[in-house]
């Protein structure tokens, strides 16, 4: 794959996950304990043997600029394979990235420095498992100039997603960005066909296309609004279903893009049999783990009001957490994670270096990281009690605890 150059989209705002991206780029949003949201994009193009990344970044990008350097460091130039990390240069205008289309197009004399003969544009922000050497390949094979990667979602969904028609051999025939409403798929009567905002493109016609959108003052310079619409009439466009090559069935992907859906992603991780197999050694989830000690767990004893036991059942609890006559039950801790005597921790996700304090009860909840929970407090038991102490609460009950949370009771 080494005609082949990779560009990873993350430059977002994330407005919808905050108060997790308030000081932090979406794409390195802590994910599943010890990952970060980029590290699957990232690691599938390694699985995938795609070794020359150009990383676009934009807003917070801080947190995730540290994260690759201390994380991704492993590909070595000399050998031909690089992440490069590109900030808004304003080479071509003196504006950031206006959307999906511009922010290729602001970087396309660092493109053309590259040689390939076809282009992958990626988003940073989803989770899923997926080899982008098969759709280069069906790309390769099918003549055609753009290939985008598809997968069935439920028809209420329509108005998130790019919306594709197809004839029978999967040529794009149609294509709408977000519509209100929208045709389910001719043998499946509950579903759409979406697009994943995963690309192929050959790379000089690309770059033709981004030339001209470019001198278009009408074009909101998207790839979903603007380029995929305008090429289906003049060119031949795939559609590439992701899906397993064994069973047919449509693979887990899951865009993580509100505080629900990254809460759901999460716990779907500590399922008995989660379809995200985080443990399968022939495709590995890269990411950068410190040097901590063991997890540890602490008493047994009948001391006090009630039994103190440190335990955690159905739960993924990573290195350094010391569970301390704490209960964890169907959770998520992430790194340095402490949980004191008789505290209680149900379907919640606590990030790194979160202190739980005696008897508190925290349930549905996702904690910043760092922050220190008060003795006593008791979190998603009383939604009113919750926006009382300046928390969020979503539309499905999901409590979320910003890092400057109880600072007052310090």
């Amino acid at each position: 794959m080494k005609n082949v150059l990779t560009l990873i989209l993350a430059g977002g705002k994330g407005t919808r996950l905050e108060p997790l991206t308030r000081d932090r780029a979406k794409p390195a949003v802590p994910f599943g304990g010890q990952y970060r949201i980029i590290d699957f994009t990232l690691s599938n193009c390694i699985n995938s043997n795609l070794r020359h990344i150009l990383l676009l970044t934009q807003y917070r990008a801080a947190s995730l600029d540290r994260h690759i350097g201390l994380g991704w460091s492993f590909l070595h130039r000399p050998l031909d394979e690089f992440i490069e990390i590109l900030p808004p240069q304003q080479r071509v205008n003196e504006e950031w990235y206006r959307a999906t289309a511009d922010a290729v197009y602001q970087n396309i004399y660092t493109i053309e420095q590259h040689p390939a003969d076809y282009i992958v544009i990626l988003a940073g922000d989803h989770i899923y498992k997926m080899d982008y050497s098969d759709m280069i390949r069906a790309h390769i094979e099918a003549e055609s100039v753009a290939t985008i990667a598809c997968l069935p979602v439920p028809l209420d969904q329509c108005d998130q997603f790019g919306v594709i028609e197809t004839d029978s051999d999967m040529r794009i025939t149609g294509f709408k960005e977000k519509p209100a409403s929208t045709n389910p798929m001719p043998d499946n009567p509950n579903c759409f066909l979406a697009s994943m905002g995963i690309y192929v493109f050959n790379r000089d016609y690309l770059l033709g296309r981004l030339c001209e959108d470019a001198a278009d003052r009408n074009s909101s310079h998207d790839f979903g609004k603007n380029i995929i619409p305008s090429m289906i009439k003049k060119h031949p466009v795939l559609a590439y279903p992701f899906r397993d090559r064994n069973t047919g069935k449509t693979n887990y992907w899951r865009d993580v893009g509100t505080l629900d859906a990254y809460y759901e992603a999460n716990m779907d991780l500590v399922s008995i049999k989660p379809e995200l197999d985080l443990y399968d050694r022939s495709w590995p989830i890269h990411t950068y783990c410190p040097s901590l000690p063991p997890v540890k767990t602490v008493f047994s004893d009948f001391v006090g009001p009630e039994p103190r036991v440190g335990r955690a059942t159905g739960s993924m609890v990573c290195a350094g957490c010391i569970i301390s006559g704490g209960s964890v039950d169907r959770s998520i801790l992430g790194h340095n994670v402490r949980v004191n005597s008789w505290a209680q921790v149900e379907e919640s996700i606590l990030l790194q270096g979160v202190q739980v304090g005696r008897a508190s009860k925290i349930r549905r909840a996702i904690i910043e990281k760092n922050v220190r929970i008060p003795e006593g407090i008791e979190i998603g038991f009383d939604p009113k009690m919750d926006l009382a102490n300046g928390l969020t609460v979503t539309e499905s009950g999901v409590v979320i605890v910003p890092t400057d949370a109880f600072s007052h009771f310090v």
